[in-house]
């Protein structure tokens, strides 16, 4: 009885609107919290900053820490050894940590000399070879596969009553407009971007899940400012953002690095109305020269879902 109840109104609250209902409150945790962090080291003072901010975090209780890449400056060091030297860093986390590359990580690299796509194969060896995370904890992970299986840093998990998404979007305008090469590049990666985008959202949906947080070092430049030679290497991401929200019309948040200041807010128009999209938030993480990190928790009360706290800069 109780079922054929729950069906009904389920049936009901689907005709007032195109979002979808809320999941049941045992759906959520109420106590899942985690770290967002990114655009950090960027020199080896930093280094020792982070080693400062990794002993914060792990006296924290957080499920996980998410990094949103960018672990070298825009000049380098692209070597081997600064980013083995970041894993074993990264390591000291006894959290399980997730990331994701960024493009001083690999697009900015031909600025030291190094080959970009040579720099994006090291960083998937290094960072994104198995199916668990970093950290002396660990977490079990879900990558792309198939005809995209080679874009491993394209990941994802359920926890919390969310989906965690992890995408490479990048600063330097995604890699758009520099060599015919580097164009090529962003095309097959943003095909494998907008299809793992859309694979996300349907399970989100068939999992009745409660929100998605998608993360991603770029700023897709939501306000539209600048104008790129060679194009606008975010167009069809901002796209697919707004497609999702609308479609799935359940919270979700969009975390970002590569601005380095510390940015809440609803970017995103709701292409029927003309106002900003109520379920869709971004937060851009403290970057270079500061080494912070922002806690965030899952928060069913709120109709955002995701209540953040950014947290002070702690000594070296």
């Amino acid at each position: 009885m109780k079922r054929r109840i729950f069906i009904l109104l389920l049936g009901l609250a689907g005709c007032t609107a195109h979002i979808p209902p809320p999941p049941p409150p045992s759906a959520v945790d109420a106590g899942f919290a985690f770290a967002l962090i990114g655009d950090t080291p960027y020199s080896a003072f930093e280094a020792l900053a982070l080693d400062a901010m990794i002993a914060e975090i792990n006296r924290e209780q957080l499920a996980f820490v998410i990094h949103v890449g960018d672990i070298t400056s825009g000049s380098g060091p692209c070597t081997d050894r600064w980013f083995e030297e970041r894993k074993r860093q990264f390591q000291k986390f006894k959290h399980p940590f997730v990331i994701v590359p960024g493009d001083n990580d690999w697009v900015d690299c031909h600025r030291s000399g190094s080959d970009p796509i040579e720099q994006l194969d090291k960083f998937r060896k290094l960072f994104e070879s198995g199916d668990r995370s970093l950290g002396e904890r660990t977490l079990e992970l879900e990558r792309q596969m198939g005809r995209y299986a080679q874009y491993r840093e394209h990941l994802r998990w359920i926890a919390g009553g969310v989906l965690f998404v992890g995408l490479n979007v990048q600063g330097s305008n995604n890699n758009l407009g520099r060599t015919a090469a580097m164009d090529a590049e962003h095309r097959e990666r943003m095909a494998a971007v907008l299809a793992w985008l859309e694979d996300s959202r349907r399970l989100a949906e068939r999992r009745g899940l409660a929100g998605m947080l998608v993360f991603a070092q770029a700023d897709p430049d939501f306000e539209v400012k600048f104008k790129r030679h060679g194009g606008d290497g975010f167009a069809e991401f901002r796209n697919a953002l707004r497609d999702l929200a609308v479609r799935f019309g359940r919270p979700v948040l969009f975390v970002h690095g590569d601005s380095h200041f510390y940015r809440f807010d609803r970017p995103l128009v709701d292409p029927e109305t003309g106002q900003a999209l109520s379920n869709f938030t971004r937060v851009i993480v403290f970057g270079s020269p500061q080494t912070r990190w922002i806690r965030a928790n899952i928060d069913p009360s709120s109709p955002q879902l995701f209540r953040l706290s950014p947290v002070l800069q702690p000594a070296p």
